[in-house]
């Protein structure tokens, strides 16, 4: 079989071909589970019970078992809605950009994961090639050199279909959204790319496994660098338009922003790319900071399929249960915020860009690029020069942060700003309407 495939089809392309396909199933899955996830922790968090009446019985008698089962139908009642529902598109919208926009928002989402090292690599038997392989293969969809610029050009593309789905509509909320998305997508693009150089200064390498194997040996990198994964964290809230930084959709202001007009399945996957890129981003923080597929102890027993060198077919299976584990725990935190902050406002969160969390970044990038030329890469040095910046920045905050507190106007002859002259009483004038007991009458004692 070998001799009759063309010379590009190697072990390495075929694994890839395989993991891109079941990777792809299993995040459609988990986003689809994810709004049931979020569903459920609001309700948890209102004292409310949620979904909890759909099951997974269909109405079959002989499924009765699975009905409720805590609405884990759900999902699948929301898809087969959205897929039967009727398709609007509003007058006067420019038709080709209003129906392109959401798959231009959904395509960076689904492949930017495709340069994450989930299950390390593998030494095994490839029945398409008909050989062993000559080497292990990297469970990954593409193994280049440069993941992490790729993950931060594609990261970058979401923002196009999002501020083309805002003009395209017609609409002046959606215009609004769209405008903000791109303006605070623009923001916060600098500070995420300082803190990963502040990251990648330390590793010196763009290449994922190498991240990896770099935290292997030296320690998680959150340990040295708990500032620079935290301005991380802060800044993947607000690429992904979640909250407190959900001002592009902004249901008391805009209605719904950028995606107000789009209804059945156009709508659907402007969700569906905000939560795949929940599962990008939490990949993507799991990777740099917090050790990839690694658990601390990985020479204790029973922890050694976890090694890098590790390279047998349970050790991927360990590798990938381990990587997701660490997925789900970052994306439950952010639903978890979401219903805990309220929303910022919008020039709010423009300052906190541009008169907070950039100045930050930068002067963490000047030390910790001060470190490396000296040497001092380790745990301990990076994390007293993580501390200092944060004690520094927090005491010259006050002189450097201006204020930009919303100054009421007064207008003219409001009860605010009386004329001259004027007594403005906001009491009432009936006796009745002041009275604390209305039907009985005050009582004196």
């Amino acid at each position: 079989m070998a001799d009759l495939l063309p010379s590009f089809v190697t072990s390495q392309l075929v694994v890839s071909a395989i993991t891109i396909f079941v990777l792809v199933h299993v995040i459609l899955i988990l986003v689809a589970y994810l709004v049931q996830a979020e569903r459920k922790f609001s309700a948890y968090i209102q004292d409310r019970l949620g979904p909890n009446r759909t099951g997974l019985d269909f109405g079959l008698p002989i499924l009765k078992p699975l009905r409720g089962m805590l609405g884990f139908g759900q999902p699948l009642a929301d898809g087969v809605k959205f897929m039967l529902k009727e398709d609007y598109t509003p007058s006067r919208v420019d038709k080709v950009l209003f129906t392109l926009a959401p798959i231009i928002v959904v395509v960076p989402a689904l492949i930017g994961f495709v340069v994450i090292p989930w299950g390390g690599q593998w030494d095994g038997y490839v029945p398409l090639i008909g050989q062993l392989t000559s080497g292990p293969v990297h469970i990954a969809g593409a193994v280049v050199d440069i993941g992490i610029v790729y993950l931060l050009a594609v990261a970058s593309l979401g923002v196009y279909g999002v501020t083309l789905g805002g003009w395209a509509s017609n609409s002046k909320y959606s215009f609004l959204g769209g405008l903000r998305a791109s303006a605070q997508m623009i923001s916060y693009e600098i500070p995420i790319g300082l803190s990963l150089l502040a990251a990648l200064l330390v590793i010196g390498s763009v290449v994922p496994d190498t991240i990896v194997r770099h935290q292997v040996e030296n320690g998680w990198l959150v340990l040295g660098q708990p500032l620079a994964a935290l301005i991380f964290f802060i800044a993947a809230l607000a690429e992904a338009n979640r909250a407190p930084f959900d001002n592009a959709e902004a249901e008391q202001e805009l209605v719904g922003g950028y995606h107000t007009e789009y209804s059945s399945m156009r709508f659907a996957l402007f969700f569906l790319a905000e939560y795949a890129h929940l599962v990008t981003t939490s990949a993507f923080l799991v990777l740099i900071f917090f050790g990839g597929y690694h658990l601390p102890g990985t020479g204790l027993p029973g922890l050694e399929l976890l090694s890098p060198d590790a390279t047998s077919i349970w050790a991927v299976f360990a590798k990938l249960a381990v990587f997701f584990g660490k997925i789900i725990f970052f994306i439950t935190m952010i639903i978890v915020i979401r219903w805990t902050i309220p929303r910022l406002r919008y020039d709010q969160v423009m300052q906190m860009a541009w008169q907070g969390v950039i100045p930050l970044a930068l002067a963490l990038v000047v030390v910790v690029a001060t470190l490396v030329f000296l040497g001092l890469t380790g745990i301990v040095p990076m994390l007293i020069a993580n501390i200092a910046v944060a004690m520094g920045f927090w005491l010259l905050s006050p002189k450097l942060i201006s204020a930009t507190a919303n100054r009421r106007v007064p207008l003219y002859g409001s009860r605010f700003s009386p004329m001259p002259g004027e007594f403005v009483s906001t009491s009432p004038t009936m006796s009745l309407a002041r009275e604390d007991r209305p039907v009985q009458g005050s009582a004196t004692v």
